[in-house]
């Protein structure tokens, strides 16, 4: 374990989130906000820690890949831990559990929330939530990774850790120009949202937070009314924006390079297309007689759709009033979610469909006994290493997700509402149905269950292991 290494990451991150909380402070200088210093001078003193912590530079700069796992989990963890304590500063979440439940549930895109009043909060708090969306989507070590100067084994190890999905692509030779590519294409999308939500006539303020939300497929509106109060258009623009950012990031960079063939082939993409369109006209149709028009209803529908298999997790209306059908096409996508490689969470399309493709070479077996098939994705032979780690991935989720059941149960909540907000955590959705329903928030829930959720927000941003990592005891154990 190459502990140095580990403590010159973190120190980074560290200076990264300070300088960060910097955009906040500016906010609240805007409007005249005391607020806006808390985050001046937490921010200075986190660049004061991470200068600190980086006092020397490591001989080896090496990471393998035991030790990008750690620098991964750490850095998230420590994004939350710091990230919480302006919250607490300015008194708008006194209590520090709820403080860290907050930013955790922004950092990691879920959008599940402790508050129920928004609006209470200071501009400076309301950009802090929604900016830790945008922080988050992409993940703040892929912008570290596009400023350090690290070997290509290392930054890889560091990428794969973090990056969602099966397997991560490299764009370009050199990873360090995958992470810079990665945040032109997202930066250059958020700030098309933003553009065109402010030529349909939305305040500026509302327009930066809620495209950031849109980009990082996090779920936190600035109005306790949430997305409900926005014209239809600025909805559509909305439902456009997060079903563009569940997309693979692989489909734009093709597109970007006129290999349009190849980015519409995409099973994964087409699937996810194919899945939204279903899924919005049998809620659309079902949902019909609750509306007042069709165009209401389609909508509505597709809005929330898009809302949660993107796990964004913004909502038009409270769909837990939505007939049971409706409900549980909801409860589905939750688990789906978005193409791997996007700023989306959830299982990932990609797994589903090789699943399924898994499945198809069982039965055929079963018929064929003595046929030889190889499952293969978008023309590619699917190797065995990525099929034991997706049944690996399943094994270790239900585990996680019935422990974590478990565990939240002593809180006293019903089945629905202890179910949900397991899958709302863990696939970071944000709202789940009941109690922690679209109007509701996770305010209720002890010490102890919020702790367990906070945990199961990392580890879904993680995609599991880097988190339990943490946890294995030959992890910390020395080289032989």
């Amino acid at each position: 374990m190459n502990y140095k290494m580990i403590r010159f990451v973190i120190s980074w991150v560290l200076k990264v989130e300070g300088m960060l909380m910097l955009f906040p402070a500016l906010v609240g200088a805007m409007y005249q906000e005391k607020a806006g210093f808390a985050y001046l001078i937490w921010g200075l003193l986190c660049i004061a820690a991470g200068l600190i912590l980086c006092f020397r530079k490591p001989s080896n700069m090496e990471i393998y890949s035991r030790d990008g796992f750690v620098c991964v989990s750490l850095s998230w963890v420590v994004l939350g831990v710091f990230g919480a304590v302006p919250f607490v500063i300015t008194g708008e979440i006194p209590f520090y559990i709820n403080a860290l439940f907050e930013i955790v549930s922004g950092f990691t895109t879920t959008g599940a929330s402790i508050l129920s009043d928004v609006e209470a909060l200071s501009h400076a708090s309301l950009f802090w939530r929604s900016f830790s969306h945008w922080i988050g989507g992409m993940g703040v070590l892929v912008f570290i990774l596009a400023l350090l100067p690290m070997k290509g084994g290392s930054v890889m190890n560091l990428m794969k850790a973090e990056s969602p999905g099966p397997t991560v692509s490299k764009f370009v030779p050199r990873v360090r120009g995958t992470a810079k590519i990665l945040y032109q294409i997202y930066l250059g999308m958020t700030l098309f949202t933003i553009a065109a939500l402010l030529l349909s006539g939305m305040k500026t303020f509302d327009s930066v937070t809620l495209a950031m939300g849109a980009a990082g497929t996090g779920g936190f509106a600035v109005l306790n009314s949430g997305c409900a109060v926005y014209t239809p258009l600025q909805q559509w623009i909305l439902t456009i924006a997060m079903i563009a950012f569940g997309v693979n990031f692989n489909f734009y960079y093709l597109m970007l390079c006129k290999k349009g063939k190849a980015a519409i082939s995409s099973q994964e993409v087409r699937a996810y297309i194919l899945i939204i369109l279903l899924a919005g006209g049998v809620i659309s149709w079902n949902t019909y007689p609750m509306y007042h028009s069709i165009g209401e209803t389609v909508r509505t529908a597709f809005f929330q759709v898009g809302s949660i298999i993107t796990t964004t997790g913004y909502s038009t209306t409270d769909f837990d009033l939505w007939p049971e059908l409706s409900k549980c096409i909801l409860v589905m996508l939750m688990f789906i979610g978005a193409c791997a490689g996007s700023t989306g969470g959830g299982i990932k399309v990609s797994r589903i469909l090789i699943l399924l493709k898994t499945v198809k070479k069982e039965l055929g077996s079963i018929v064929h006994p003595r046929s030889i098939k190889r499952i293969r994705f978008d023309d590619h032979p699917v190797e065995h290493e990525v099929l034991r780690a997706i049944n690996v991935f399943l094994i270790v989720y239900l585990v996680i997700y019935s422990f974590s059941m478990l565990i939240i149960s002593i809180d006293g909540f019903s089945f629905e509402t202890n179910f949900t907000a397991v899958a709302a955590t863990l696939n970071n959705i944000g709202p789940g149905l009941d109690q922690v329903g679209p109007t509701s928030n996770f305010f209720g829930y002890g010490p102890v269950s919020k702790l367990i959720l906070i945990f199961d927000m990392l580890a879904g941003r993680l995609e599991l292991f880097p988190m339990l990592i943490l946890f294995y005891p030959s992890t910390w154990k020395k080289r032989g």
